[in-house]
């Protein structure tokens, strides 16, 4: 929807609140005309209804007020003696109407400074959840989201297992666009696996102030621009449009910013002619053809001294082990081994890479050069520059676009160059040849952009035994920085203990 379009819908809902209230409002001695003044409705109403005025804003925060709606109806037909569980469920299975029976045909009258608290303790745990769910919501959708690292595509820097804490502020949080959507899942319902939103209305893409810009080499956390299978919600392949918000979460490394051009060399990326030198948390990974001669490496060893997950595959007696350089160089001095070789695919040698131009001859190892879409910037279109931009004139910034007579048409008009409406990035992972990436999908837009990875509270390691289980060296970790990772967790604890020890102590104090 527009915002136009979403303005007609609001003054829609006013006209709604008032029909069905104005009566109520005049039994609880305010004017009739106060309940068709937008946002100044809402705050009479909380005086009415006995409750603070803050919660006004609640009533415009996207998937909030979805959860505060149900809790207003219920709390006005209380504030005029409607309190049977009847009474609330009507208020809630009728979406609100209810509020219109009770402001036509009932003849109630207004409780003023009506009590607040629950007359039972079913109630009272009711409420204490309800806002509970509001509180995390808040959090969970603009400022911190819990995430867990699925794929081995930043292996060594994020490890399978960890479970992360994501900023929503630093890229400046989103608002979301989908506004009916359950709450504290993404988009499947738990258990019975359906999808948990409803495609329409939209919001227009809006995303609250960045304290940083995204830079070259920071870890993103992304929705996936390609998301389009239903394979979340059904056992099906039909393909499908998921709105935006509700793509999957992807994490990889922001290689290019907008305005970059990209290139790959024997697997190293080059930004704007020059080598991209990575932090030194990061370990790149390549496969290596490993020659021992017959001799066959321990699986031990080879987990616990080289750090390969799988222990290795033979291939025509040779071993091909996924390596960090590190440890790359660390085997290659093993008395084993006779050769190693990094194994790259050939300069030429064409592989179905992004934008899917064979005559290319591109590779996921030799690609590029690639120039990365930046706002306000204006490309030439031809037949050779249209495979790269074609996805983000159509998909990503909304336009119609055809080829005819050998002229290319935008929205009916014949163009030979494009401005983009915003940012792009390219994003890869550390694990360079396991990893499904922008060389096979493309750039990332910015309002796809979910938020920072900052912290590691918990990581599992599935392949350990008992509590070796629990990678506890990593356990409140920071993702950022250069050194390695230093772990808060004794730190953590200690405050946890002072705080046990503190309330216990208030608790004897005040008995």
């Amino acid at each position: 929807m527009t915002f136009q379009q979403w303005f007609i819908f609001f003054l829609a809902v006013q006209v709604i609140h008032f029909l069905g209230t104005w009566k109520l409002y005049v039994k609880a001695g305010r004017k009739a005309w106060e309940a068709a003044v937008p946002i100044y409705n809402a705050i009479v109403l909380m005086q009415i209804i006995n409750r603070s005025k803050w919660w006004v804003i609640l009533l415009f925060i996207p998937i909030i007020n979805l959860l505060m709606f149900p809790i207003l109806w219920v709390e006005t037909i209380r504030s005029f003696g409607k309190n049977s569980t009847m009474d609330t469920f009507l208020a809630i299975g009728t979406l609100g109407f209810y509020i219109y029976y009770v402001n036509y045909m009932e003849d109630v009258k207004y409780i003023e400074n009506r009590s607040l608290k629950p007359r039972t303790a079913t109630g009272e745990w009711v409420s204490s959840i309800a806002f509970a769910i509001i509180a995390a919501t808040i959090v969970h959708t603009y400022v911190m989201q819990p995430y867990t690292i699925p794929t081995s595509s930043l292996e060594k820097t994020l490890l399978i297992g960890d479970f992360l804490f994501v900023s929503k502020f630093h890229y400046g949080a989103r608002i979301p666009m989908t506004t009916v959507a359950a709450p504290m899942v993404h988009d499947t319902l738990p258990f019975v696996k359906i999808r948990s939103y409803l495609n329409k209305p939209q919001l227009p893409y809006l995303r609250f102030p960045a304290i940083q810009k995204i830079k070259q080499n920071d870890i993103v956390v992304f929705s996936w621009p390609v998301d389009t299978v239903e394979q979340f919600f059904k056992r099906t392949n039909r393909r499908i449009r998921k709105p935006i918000d509700k793509k999957s979460n992807y994490v990889k490394r922001c290689v290019g910013i907008a305005g970059d051009s990209l290139e790959i060399k024997e697997g190293y990326v080059y930004i704007n002619g020059k080598k991209n030198n990575l932090p030194e948390r990061a370990k790149l990974q390549f496969y290596y053809d490993v020659n021992t001669g017959g001799t066959q490496l321990s699986v031990k060893s080879l987990r616990t001294r080289y750090h390969v997950r799988e222990g290795g595959r033979l291939q025509d007696g040779n071993y091909i082990l996924n390596l960090a350089s590190d440890d790359a160089k660390l085997l290659k001095n093993n008395p084993s081994v006779k050769a190693m070789e990094r194994k790259i695919s050939p300069k030429g040698e064409s592989e179905n890479v992004f934008p899917n131009v064979r005559s290319l001859n591109w590779n996921k190892d030799n690609y590029g050069p690639v120039y990365i879409p930046k706002k306000d910037v204006t490309v030439a279109l031809n037949a050779e520059s249209l495979p790269f931009y074609k996805q983000v004139i159509v998909e990503y910034e909304k336009n119609k676009l055809e080829v005819k007579d050998g002229k290319i048409l935008i929205n009916g008009q014949a163009v030979d160059n494009y401005t983009f409406r915003q940012d792009y990035f390219w994003m890869m992972g550390d694990n360079r040849q396991n990893s499904e990436d922008s060389r096979y999908w493309g750039f990332v837009p910015a309002d796809h952009i979910v938020g920072k990875p900052v912290f590691i509270w918990f990581s599992w390691n599935s392949d350990g035994k008992g509590l070796e289980k629990v990678r506890w060296e990593r356990l409140f970790t920071t993702v950022g920085g250069d050194d390695k990772p230093v772990s808060y967790f004794y730190p953590f604890l200690a405050i946890l203990a002072i705080l046990w020890g503190y309330s216990i102590y208030r608790k004897r104090k005040n008995a």
